[in-house]
């Protein structure tokens, strides 16, 4: 899967969680959330999907990039997404991502380090194009190291690492940009990341998409006050690269 994506029919949408209030669903990678004019030639999209498949309107409460996978929740009503979207402002929900980036990542940082909003030249067109850079912070924390004695450029070895993150604000492309100026840029990212190891991985792997995973999805329940967990799959293609690289092979130790 590239950064913009390739036409792909998507089958049944993975349900990860549901009650009467909010619905979450296993995004795949390449999936626009919702229709949007600057993929004219899309025919599907997540929030669609979803309110056939279940008979019923939807209301987005957030969202993931379109090469990113996992965790997306979803309202079925706007005052519960109103009530929902009240507790990412506050900050009081728990994002957790994987990604597998280029070299050895630190084992902890927390990098707070204000990023400039970035405009899209068709959608933006008419958007403030001077705004003061936003706050953005990020956690994250590197679970897994790997070499493989291939070389590429100058290095005779290539270095990987997974990632923990955990965005406390919700900049676009917070996690990207902010592993790039860490110079550990996430594998598949054609806008902020290392094109030869891209291609390698490509080649290498038969992998073609942003290797960005949201994991889990971690608040208090604005109804019931209840703690909700909701965990996504890595999936068999990402659980194949980890045991290429030495790291474990199962959706439990991840």
């Amino acid at each position: 899967m590239t950064e913009k994506g390739e036409s792909v029919e998507y089958g049944e949408l993975n349900i990860l969680y549901q009650d009467e209030y909010f619905v979450a669903i296993d995004k795949p990678a390449g999936l626009l959330v919702h229709r949007s004019f600057l993929d004219k030639h899309e025919t599907q999209f997540a929030m669609q999907m979803l309110r056939d498949q279940l008979g019923q309107h939807v209301f987005p409460v957030h969202r993931l990039d379109r090469p990113t996978s996992g965790v997306l929740l979803f309202a079925l009503s706007s005052e519960a997404a109103r009530d929902m979207n009240q507790l990412f402002i506050e900050g009081t929900i728990t994002k957790r991502y994987l990604a597998l980036v280029r070299g050895f990542a630190p084992e902890s940082v927390f990098l707070d380090k204000p990023l400039k909003e970035e405009l899209d030249k068709i959608a933006d067109k008419f958007a403030t194009q001077n705004k003061a850079p936003q706050a953005a912070q990020t956690q994250f924390n590197c679970l897994h190291q790997a070499t493989l004695p291939i070389p590429i450029g100058k290095y005779p070895t290539v270095r990987y690492s997974l990632v923990e993150c955990f965005p406390k604000t919700g900049r676009k492309h917070q996690i990207r940009r902010h592993l790039n100026h860490l110079s550990i840029p996430i594998i598949g990212d054609v806008n902020h990341g290392d094109n030869q190891h891209n291609q390698f991985f490509r080649e290498h792997f038969a992998l073609r998409r942003l290797m960005l995973f949201a994991t889990q999805l971690s608040f208090v329940h604005p109804y019931t006050h209840k703690p909700i967990v909701i965990k996504a799959p890595l999936g068999e293609d990402m659980l194949k690269v980890c045991k290429q690289l030495g790291w474990p092979q199962q959706e439990k130790d991840y």
